[in-house]
């Protein structure tokens, strides 16, 4: 299995897990942040949602913009629309070439069109799957003080014995 292949079984592995933590986090409660500097619950679980969405338009486009900024949808839209591109992502990394995963080089942009970061494909790809897993583990710390029930993850959690 080559870095494609291991990503794209990653991406297919994790949605079902990313959608129970998402699904956990109390609709009346998006305002909710540890601290003030920390980041609002909304606001991790909107771009948790929508990450397929910018690695879609990551190996659409070569590019895609920074998923803290621009218009909020609500979390259910973030939600139905990430599952639809994780769905689109799957089958366009199925179809890619492993040289355009190894060597097109990619960008992550700010809305003013100030390059972020670049990476090639595959480097970035992984690095935003990265991201999203460390953010959901923040989003899951959220979620009992939010008065809500932590769903398994990676095993049974206090509130969810997963299956066991």
């Amino acid at each position: 299995m080559n870095s494609r292949e291991l990503f794209i079984a990653m991406v297919e592995n994790e949605g079902p897990v990313f959608r129970k933590v998402l699904e956990a986090v109390p609709a009346n409660k998006l305002d909710y942040t540890p601290h003030p500097v920390s980041r609002t619950a909304g606001s991790l679980a909107t771009q948790l949602a929508m990450t397929p969405n910018a690695l879609l338009e990551l190996v659409n486009k070569g590019r895609f913009g920074d998923t803290h900024t621009g218009a909020t949808p609500s979390l259910p839209q973030a939600l139905e629309a990430g599952t639809a591109a994780r769905q689109e992502l799957v089958q366009k990394l199925k179809s890619l070439d492993d040289k355009t995963w190894n060597e097109k080089k990619t960008q992550m942009v700010n809305p003013d069109g100030t390059v972020v970061w670049e990476a090639t494909l595959g480097s970035m790809s992984w690095g935003l799957l990265h991201d999203a897993i460390h953010h959901r583990g923040q989003l899951s710390a959220y979620l009992r003080p939010m008065g809500a029930k932590v769903p398994s993850i990676y095993g049974p959690s206090a509130d969810d014995k997963g299956g066991m």
